[in-house]
């Protein structure tokens, strides 16, 4: 793995400035480490040769004092630029991430795991903490720092300042082939976490159904088998990261001691002065410091690394291209053609639709019926522009539907899938995402026309009560209902609906078609239907079997 991936500057600018302040600011550690060994040892070859006393060294020991209040402030000033750097990355990051997740839109997250984008959104890009707060800094220090402190040995003894030069590089060298195998326990590691998490995830969304089968004791066991694993790998790469640091201490003291064993014979003999030994003595140990210190930040900054690269695959997983047009021409009076589309999905033998072709007429309510498979979603996917085909092309009148902004078409659009989702929050907002601006009385009313209102009043605080996720609380005909008020809320001129009568007991679907039937009044739409009551409010019924359409 590259010390400094270069791709974190491309999608995170703030790492440039921090970059460049870690450079002024490691230059000024270097400046202040040779500073102090100098004062300290002038200081202690006045008192040793030339008896100085307290009094005399007064000077000396200010300025010491002033030096190491300046290293302080300058690692504390390290420390604050890291910190805001780092978050400034993490909000770039998990902006982008969310960005290009909803670019790539539904067809990409289908073959994703939820539970392993949620742990790169999460405990993913928080593991870049240690990177930008230890190893980044450390990686400036070990250029800047071994260059300051060789040269300044080199001027007082350029036998020390040969031999550090010479045993300085074994250390990186080291610490790459330790690196290296730290880099594939981690990766095993990330994806064992991964694995965790995404399992964990579908174990508790389908908790109910593994309760009633009697399946819980055994995904509890293979939870404990999945993390069992992450925690083998995890002790595997700190017993990796241990080991390093013995071999890098290892190898900085014996240079360090060869250095200072040509120093004392050196001393003994005459042949070199007590203040520049003490210098070299007191600097060739900063010399080496930087560079172990970066090997042993690097085991605490690999996951943040590892889950950096998953993230730049998604932010480099080419989007599908979309248009730039925001005249999308009334609706209400536009007929649509989709003229032979072909979807084919990966892993899938037959495309889910084949040479598809529909014409739906302004004002119109068409029903798509055929059985589960033969594509009837796939088209509300091509027309909501989730889902480009592969082949084949969608007219808004004579206009390609690929040349609008997938925005602007979209705002034209009202929408009730099969399953709605509702969001943790009260009933009023979950409503209110049909058109964020709507007042109270909008919303009330759109409740209303939906019949919705009068369970809805029922609740403890009517349309201030609030849901949990996936709208915990309410039955599924209510949760339909309140799909339907957003689209009521919405006002568009085009409504696709998605069987929004499925899974419904009879009382529920009646409410639910009443709605619908008043909700389609001088728009056109675009249904999937299975049950006769709802296909009986289409003007035509297209039955859709093995991708092939029979009016």
């Amino acid at each position: 793995m590259k010390p400094l991936d270069p791709r974190l500057l491309r999608y995170a600018r703030t790492t440039r400035l921090f970059l460049a302040a870690s450079v002024v600011l490691g230059a000024a550690t270097a400046g202040l480490i040779i500073a102090q060994a100098t004062l300290l040892a002038g200081m202690l070859t006045r008192a040793f040769l030339g008896g100085a006393t307290l009094t005399g060294l007064r000077t000396p020991l200010l300025l010491l004092l002033a030096v190491v209040l300046g290293r302080t402030l300058v690692a504390w000033l390290q420390e604050v630029t890291a910190h805001r750097s780092s978050a400034a990355v993490k909000s770039q990051l998990r902006g982008r991430l969310l960005a290009r997740s909803l670019r790539l839109g539904p067809r990409w997250l289908s073959g994703e795991r939820s539970g392993e984008l949620a742990t790169l959104a999460t405990r993913g890009i928080d593991a870049l903490d240690d990177y930008f707060s230890r190893y980044l800094p450390q990686l400036v220090l070990a250029v800047i720092v071994p260059l300051a402190v060789g040269a300044r040995i080199l001027l007082g003894d350029w036998l020390s300042a040969v031999t550090i030069a010479a045993t300085l590089p074994l250390i990186p060298v080291f610490a790459i082939l330790v690196g290296l195998t730290t880099q594939r326990k981690m990766d095993r590691q990330w994806r064992t976490l991964s694995i965790l998490a995404a399992h964990f995830l579908d174990v508790v969304a389908g908790l109910p159904t593994l309760k009633i089968f009697g399946r819980a004791r055994t995904q509890a066991a293979r939870i404990r088998e999945i993390t069992d694993r992450h925690r083998r790998a995890t002790m595997s790469t700190l017993r990796i990261a241990f080991l390093s640091a013995l071999v890098l201490e290892l190898l900085s003291t014996l240079s360090v001691a060869l250095v200072a064993v040509s120093i004392g014979l050196r001393l003994v003999e005459g042949g070199l002065g007590l203040e520049t030994a003490l210098l070299v003595l007191i600097l060739a140990p900063e010399a080496y410091l930087p560079l172990r210190q970066v090997g042993a930040q690097y085991h605490a900054s690999v996951e943040g690394l590892t889950a950096a690269s998953r993230i730049f695959e998604v932010l480099e997983t080419p989007a599908p291209a979309t248009g730039t047009r925001s005249d999308v021409p009334d609706l209400a009076r536009s007929t649509l053609r989709l003229e032979e589309v072909t979807v084919a999905y990966p892993g899938r033998d037959a495309p889910a639709l084949d040479t598809f072709s529909l014409t739906v007429h302004p004002g119109e309510t068409v029903a798509l019926t055929g059985p589960s498979g033969a594509g009837k979603s796939t088209v509300l996917s091509v027309l909501l522009g989730f889902v480009q085909p592969d082949s084949g092309r969608v007219l808004v009148d004579w206009d390609d539907l690929g040349s609008f902004d997938p925005d602007a078409w979209r705002a034209r659009i009202a929408w009730v899938p099969q399953r709605p989702y509702l969001f943790a929050g009260s009933v009023a907002s979950n409503i209110r995402l049909g058109r964020p601006d709507a007042s109270d009385t909008e919303v009330r009313a759109a409740a209303e026309a939906a019949n919705a209102l009068s369970f809805i009043e029922a609740l403890p605080s009517g349309l201030d009560t609030p849901l949990g996720d996936r709208g915990t609380g309410l039955s599924a005909g209510q949760r339909q209902r309140i799909a339907l008020a957003r689209a009521f809320l919405r006002d568009a001129p085009l409504l696709l609906l998605d069987e929004p009568t499925s899974n419904l007991d009879g009382e529920s679907e009646a409410e639910v078609i009443e709605a619908v039937a008043r909700l389609k009044a001088g728009r056109t739409v675009v249904l999937v239907a299975h049950r006769p009551a709802l296909t009986a409010l289409a003007d035509r019924t297209i039955a859709v079997a093995n991708a092939e359409v029979t009016a």
